[in-house]
């Protein structure tokens, strides 16, 4: 099943860390998780808690263990497709959590949530599109639902894992509707 990935950190800097994790399967099924902080993640921009709205001293007191939020995440997203709307960001991130609670980097794989969208309406459209006409539609549905113009993130990880699933499923819907255009219709 694909999966929804998103982050917040403690800043862009090279010694950022995770601070909030979520996901939500293509199924709409979600988790969220602030991370408390590790000993060694020390880093704090103010500039960034200005945007994500998460102070440091909530992740102490709320957040879960570093170790608790990796376990979970291996348990309920291993053999899964995780995708990201920034994949290098993001996955720098969880390279963080893994490396900070023992996991091997490559535990979990992190693709761009691009790819995604191609791929859902290319499983679609390549039933009825001939292979030479096949990118064009595709572009068309990507058109059609205005993937560039999702909007600004809520830089908060739930709900902007949220928005990548339902831009995913306005993509697949959007995919079904091009098909059932371009099929003729029983009569």
């Amino acid at each position: 099943m694909l999966v929804f990935l998103d982050f917040e950190a403690s800043s862009l800097g090279k010694t950022s860390y995770p601070i909030e994790v979520a996901w939500v399967f293509e199924d709409g099924t979600s988790e969220t998780h602030l991370i408390a902080p590790a000993p060694a993640w020390t880093d704090w921009d103010f500039a960034a808690e200005a945007i994500h709205h998460i102070d440091r001293a909530t992740l102490v007191d709320e957040g879960t263990p570093a170790q608790q939020v990796a376990d979970r995440m291996v348990a309920v997203l291993a053999g899964h497709s995780l995708y990201a709307s920034a994949p290098s960001w993001d996955g720098k991130w969880l390279n963080v959590l893994f490396r900070a609670t023992g996991y091997p980097k490559h535990t979990l794989r992190l693709r761009d949530t691009d790819e995604a969208l191609a791929d859902v309406a290319r499983s679609i459209l390549r039933e009825v599109v001939p292979a030479a006409a096949l990118d064009a539609e595709i572009e068309t549905v990507m058109v059609l639902v205005d993937v560039r113009a999702a909007g600004a993130p809520a830089h908060r990880a739930l709900p902007d894992a949220r928005a990548e699933q339902a831009l995913w499923a306005a993509v697949r819907d959007a995919a079904r509707a091009r098909r059932d255009e371009i099929t003729p219709r029983e009569r």
